[in-house]
């Protein structure tokens, strides 16, 4: 059996991207991340972070994303990734109510996320791996 060349560039553009190779920033972010650790906070404040980062969590769903934050009510909007260099992105998550939030996070492989939230502390996330 013979493919033409169109047939065949569209039968490897398929095969590349159902093997992952081609996941985008956005489709890497799917899923639910939550805290697991923050680093850079002194000593006296350190188990009152962890506390704060253990209720942590930021859920992405196609282009909208859940953040929930202890002591406050989970906000939902949408997202968008404003830059990508690599495993370090920007992105914009603009509220429902209105205003818009930017983090700076990283990838670290495909189970960690780490954002930096200023002043030399980043709060660890680990992708939720769902049964």
């Amino acid at each position: 059996m013979r493919f033409s060349k169109k047939t065949a560039l569209v039968l490897a553009a398929v095969a590349l991207f159902a093997s992952g190779c081609g996941k985008t920033p956005k489709d890497r972010l799917q899923g639910r991340w939550l805290g697991e650790s923050i680093e850079n906070v002194p000593e006296p404040h350190l188990a009152k972070a962890m506390g704060w980062v253990k209720g942590t969590a930021f859920e992405f769903a196609g282009n909208k994303v859940t953040v929930t934050i202890p002591a406050e009510s989970p906000r939902t909007g949408s997202f968008r990734v404003t830059e990508a260099n690599g495993d370090r992105l920007l992105v914009s998550f603009l509220r429902e109510e209105g205003g818009r939030d930017e983090a700076e996070l990283s990838f670290v492989g495909e189970g960690q996320l780490r954002w930096r939230i200023g002043d030399g502390r980043e709060i660890v996330l680990v992708k939720s791996v769902q049964n």
